[in-house]
């Protein structure tokens, strides 16, 4: 827990070490993922944040990031016009449909020699698209260190600094938190007697027959229930840290299928089908079909009562013990044209004035990665009012983050869910 405070618009330049953050966590070492910091960028990064600020005036920031969604879109229009009044940056957003695609392009000016004055200022960024950037050398810093607002972020959540077990190693900012949490209408169902576990989801699915069921697994969202249901079930969770091997994958999903084997028949439709995005889970909720959907947004259930897309009576629960969770990140490339400026955008997105209207469910309803606990009486203030609608979890109300097996598990999980599917 942090002891120093910031008040909403009150910048410090003190910071957190991101290492001694892991090493005191216990996961660079255990995980094998301690890593170097870059080599690209110590110069920058040296200057005073002033001086960074004021070199940042004027310039025009191109995030590449997905746009598939509105209220994200409208997120990034809005944090837009903060930093061009306060700072003098422009933010142009460069809407992809995949997140490759920039990556692509920062790996085609590498290969024709452009290492200064890059297309690419920003990228939303995490999963496979970090690494492959971290283990090519193509991005900038490490730079969170020196960000003011990087105080504030909550170091106990290790998906804000650990990407699907790949050290973030300074080398981008978190923005938004995604976790697993599953969502009910609290008119038809009381919460007591919803499962608080994978074994328990297994009795409530025989005696609920046809009122649960998960988007395909070629959907992340579906891909994540079964890591989800892995996670409880393994016999030993050390390895999904780990690239998964023909051996260790078959040791450890072994309680996982024969647990789905036992549930997929109580699953809707008899597991013979699956809805294919969470837009259409949430449909088959709202319509009654289903009493229980998965969900990687807490505020779900408060962002979907909000456009009519959900009863007022939503509300989301959690199971005991926690659950996967993983963060959003921004990131600069090493070749980027406006470093400043991208770095006066990353720091404004960790404001608490930012995230606490990322968290509101009428804006984008995206959960903080800020702590709490290091916030003045101002700050709060923002979230408690972002957080007032009545399906909105509270602090205390939000499980413990579980963090993300390595890439290959999933990939591994959803190549044999596919295979048992079909037959």
């Amino acid at each position: 827990m942090k002891t120093k405070t910031l008040s909403a618009g009150i910048d410090t330049n003190t910071h957190t070490s991101l290492r001694k953050s892991l090493l005191a966590l216990g996961l660079a070492t255990t995980l094998g993922i301690a890593g170097s910091f870059g080599a690209r960028g110590e110069a920058l990064v040296e200057r005073p944040w002033d001086e960074i600020v004021a070199a940042a005036d004027g310039q025009t920031v191109y995030w590449n990031a997905w746009a598939g969604d509105e209220k994200g879109n409208a997120f990034i229009a809005w944090a837009g016009e903060q930093v061009r009044e306060r700072y003098g940056v422009r933010i142009e957003h460069v809407k992809l449909t995949d997140t490759a695609e920039a990556v692509s392009r920062v790996v085609a000016e590498r290969a024709a020699g452009r290492d200064e004055g890059g297309t690419v200022d920003l990228i939303w960024i995490n999963g496979a698209n970090f690494v492959t950037m971290k283990e090519q050398g193509l991005l900038f810093g490490p730079f969170t260190q020196i960000l003011p607002n990087y105080e504030l972020v909550d170091e106990d959540n290790p998906s804000n600094i650990i990407d699907f077990t790949v050290a973030i190693d300074g080398m981008a900012a978190p923005w938004r938190v995604a976790q697993l949490a599953f969502v009910y209408d609290s008119a038809r169902v009381d919460r007591d007697s919803l499962p608080g576990s994978i074994p328990a989801m297994l009795d409530w699915a025989r005696d609920n027959p046809g009122r649960l069921t998960h988007p395909n697994a070629r959907n992340f969202l579906g891909a994540t229930f079964l890591k989800q249901a892995l996670h409880a079930l393994a016999p030993d969770t050390s390895v999904l840290y780990e690239e998964a091997s023909d051996a260790t994958y078959a040791e450890a999903t072994a309680p996982l299928w024969e647990w789905y084997e036992a549930i997929r028949p109580h699953f809707w439709r008899g597991g013979d089908e699956f809805p294919g995005s969470s837009a259409d889970l949430d449909r088959l909720l709202d319509d009654g079909e289903i009493e229980i959907a998965v969900t990687l947004n807490p505020a779900t259930a408060a962002l979907l009562s909000e456009t009519g897309l959900l009863p007022d009576t939503a509300r989301v629960f959690f199971l005991d013990g926690g659950t996967i969770g993983n963060t959003s990140f921004v990131a600069i490339p090493y070749n980027a044209a406006n470093k400043e400026g991208a770095m006066v955008v990353s720091n404004f997105l960790m404001s608490p004035l930012a995230q606490a209207r990322a968290q509101d469910p009428t804006v984008l309803g995206a959960f903080t990665v800020l702590d709490m606990d290091a916030l003045d009486d101002d700050a709060r203030a923002l979230f408690d009012a972002a957080s007032a609608h009545p399906a909105m979890p509270g602090p205390d109300d939000i499980a413990d983050v579980q963090m993300e097996s390595h890439p290959s598990w999933m990939t591994r999980l959803t190549q044999d869910w596919e295979a048992r599917t079909s037959r």
